[in-house]
């Protein structure tokens, strides 16, 4: 009998590296299940159309519903960068008031409604690689 003196060798990295496994594993089984009872804001039936038009066969409910989770995250990032785009010119263009003090600019910043306009969209769609030009019958 032989005392190791504490050292356990040769289980014990693979024993670690099986719990890891085993608690992912059970974390995306987890979140699979609750995808069953999730009702994404893109409806399935649109993202299993653009799915099936672009060749994918999905059998399985959940990965419909985790690729328009996918895509709901996607138009929700390119929205907040177009605010944040339209913000930022809106903030350094000259101000046309007649005397107005800071603290009315600020209030009025807050209060203030943003149009989504394609001089906003096309700079956030061009930071994930998406060029968008205007047709020459527009221009």
């Amino acid at each position: 009998m032989a005392d190791n003196f504490g050292i356990h060798r040769g289980t014990g990295k693979k024993a670690l590296e099986m719990a890891e496994d085993r608690s992912q594993g059970q974390i995306l089984s987890d979140f699979m299940m609750q995808l069953e009872d999730y009702t994404p804001t893109i409806p399935d039936a649109v993202t299993s159309y653009y799915l099936n038009s672009a060749g994918f066969e999905g059998a399985d409910p959940r990965i419909v519903r985790l690729i328009s989770i996918a895509a709901q995250k996607f138009v929700s990032d390119v929205a907040n960068d177009a605010l944040q785009h339209c913000k930022t010119r809106t903030n350094s263009a000259p101000s046309s008031g007649h005397g107005s003090s800071k603290n009315q600019n600020q209030k009025s910043s807050k209060d203030r409604k943003y149009t989504l306009t394609m001089e906003d969209l096309q700079p956030a769609l061009n930071d994930y690689g998406i060029t968008v030009r205007k047709a020459h019958y527009f221009v």
